[in-house]
């Protein structure tokens, strides 16, 4: 997930987000500028500015009259998600993997050792940090793309996977062994330069993600 900071419109900003995401906020429900100002510790004005920008972002619905509520989700919607990410992160590991340098090589070492070392207890029963998981999880992604040399191109990334993050903790499955080994794949795919089989191992990887989590919302929405 993105990291804002340094001003109290920011902190709102990704507070909000994150309880959007991670299902604080429930879909379609109505956003009361008193009780987000109370439970925010910002101003009407900061709220209202900030409900504005996760309407732009797609977290939030603005209606005339109406006011604000959170965006709601369907399959459709997921899907659509999905295919975004394959055209985007497949785009971006093509370049990322030709431009990479020895730091974009540490910083991908870095992010698939934690992401690693939470799976390897998640797959032993422990399940009780989803948040550090998915988190890890995201800077592993970012990571492999990061080299890229596209500024807007992360930008869009990063909305999109929140988007698709959030409809993983609404139905919050596991594939276990299997996206373990994804990643792995995608990690040595990426160290040994090898931009087709990293394309090909993602694309599987998101695609087989999108039929998990649509299996589990047909049953638990």
């Amino acid at each position: 997930m993105s990291k804002f900071a340094g001003t109290v419109g920011a902190t709102a900003y990704e507070q909000i987000k994150r309880d959007i995401i991670f299902g604080v906020l429930k879909p379609d429900s109505k956003l009361k500028l008193g009780d987000m100002k109370a439970r925010y510790k910002a101003s009407v004005s900061t709220i209202r500015e900030t409900l504005s920008r996760l309407a732009s972002d797609g977290f939030v619905i603005a209606e005339e009259q109406r006011g604000f509520f959170v965006a709601p989700v369907s399959k459709e919607d997921l899907v659509e998600i999905a295919e975004l990410r394959i055209l985007l992160e497949c785009t971006a590991l093509k370049t990322s993997v030709e431009l990479g340098d020895t730091e974009w090589e540490a910083n991908l070492v870095a992010a698939y050792h934690k992401l690693q070392l939470i799976e390897t207890k998640i797959l032993a029963g422990d399940d009780g940090n989803t948040e550090l998981w998915k988190r890890y999880d995201c800077e592993f992604h970012y990571a492999l793309i990061s080299a890229c040399n596209s500024a807007n191109l992360l930008s869009l990334h990063s909305v999109l996977f929140d988007k698709y993050l959030r409809y993983q903790i609404l139905v919050l499955t596991n594939r276990g062994t299997e996206a373990v080994k994804e990643h792995k794949t995608m990690f040595n795919a990426a160290l040994k330069r090898d931009s087709e089989k990293l394309q090909k191992v993602l694309t599987t990887h998101i695609t087989r993600g999108l039929k998990h989590a649509l299996k589990a919302f047909e049953t638990q929405m």
